[in-house]
């Protein structure tokens, strides 16, 4: 195979441009000696992701390590809210899929690349939270993430900690902590250009997920909810004020800002680029409004 016969020195941050010159025998013309086994490994590893996509899955009230990072009050309402979450869209099912099955097509080109993939899906644990790190790469923690054209440059770029709506940093701490570890990345893929990026947060910018677990568990017991995650933004230059996009995306919106608008809560336009919700109208947008359920 063409990763057997190059000399890499199965170091974390010659991991991206290993690939990439793997793959550019193609260019050149060259074949790339896939494995039969290797081949029926990565079949076998698309099955099991499409297998586990199609089973149903029942939203967890309970702290898991994938959702640490989530902001508290989010996370409140998800345990303690008499209300479900809306059901996931058609679209973000396929969406799901298509990120698992990526996922799995960025470790093969990892495999390919020469470098050692272990410790695939371990079971980890912090604290008494439970999760499933993606990967040990070359023996350091990975964390797999596919990621669109905004997202991706957070990666690409290091900043990541300066914005980080979905707590991946979060995720992250708490798989090294498990394995006793501060070195570990993120391996991400641009899911519009396949550009692929490899971040290695600084020790500065990581947060203390045993810390964060503590709070986490306090919080969760309270009767009433913490302070809002994320204060509206100004939209425009005539008062109007939206959510950010931490809460846009957040299933219980609804319920949590229901003080929106003067006790009418939020209201809803779509733009070309998505719909934005609002908290406050003083100046109707020129698009069309969707009404709230």
């Amino acid at each position: 195979m063409i990763g057997d016969n190059l000399n890499y020195s199965k170091d974390l941050d010659n991991l991206v441009p290993d690939i990439y010159k793997m793959i550019e025998v193609l260019s050149d013309g060259k074949q790339l000696d896939i494995s039969d086994d290797m081949i029926h490994d990565f079949g076998e590893r698309m099955k099991a992701a499409l297998l586990h996509w199609s089973e149903p899955h029942k939203q967890s009230k309970g702290l898991r390590m994938s959702n640490i990072g989530k902001p508290a009050r989010q996370l409140w309402y998800e345990k303690r809210s008499e209300k479900p979450a809306p059901p996931l869209k058609a679209a973000t099912h396929i969406k799901f899929l298509y990120g698992h099955l990526l996922e799995e097509l960025l470790l093969l080109l990892v495999k390919l690349a020469g470098h050692e993939v272990t410790d695939e899906q371990k079971e980890v644990k912090v604290d008494g939270i439970k999760g499933h790190m993606d990967c040990k790469i070359n023996g350091e923690v990975v964390d797999v993430k596919t990621a669109s054209n905004f997202g991706f440059k957070k990666f690409k770029e290091g900043s990541l900690y300066r914005d980080d709506p979905f707590g991946y940093m979060y995720q992250l701490a708490g798989y090294e902590a498990s394995e006793g570890t501060n070195k570990g990345g993120f391996l991400a893929i641009n899911k519009e250009t396949g550009e692929l990026a490899l971040f290695r947060p600084g020790d500065l910018t990581k947060p203390n997920v045993n810390t964060r677990i503590d709070t986490l568990k306090n919080v969760l017991e309270l009767d009433v909810p913490p302070e809002k995650c994320y204060a509206p933004l100004p939209e425009g230059k005539k008062g109007n004020l939206r959510l950010a996009a931490g809460c846009s995306y957040c299933g219980f919106k609804n319920e949590c800002w229901s003080d929106a608008n003067n006790g009418k809560g939020l209201r809803a336009f779509k733009y070309s680029n998505g719909i934005k919700y609002f908290t406050r109208v003083t100046s109707t947008p020129n698009v069309q409004e969707l009404f709230i359920k």
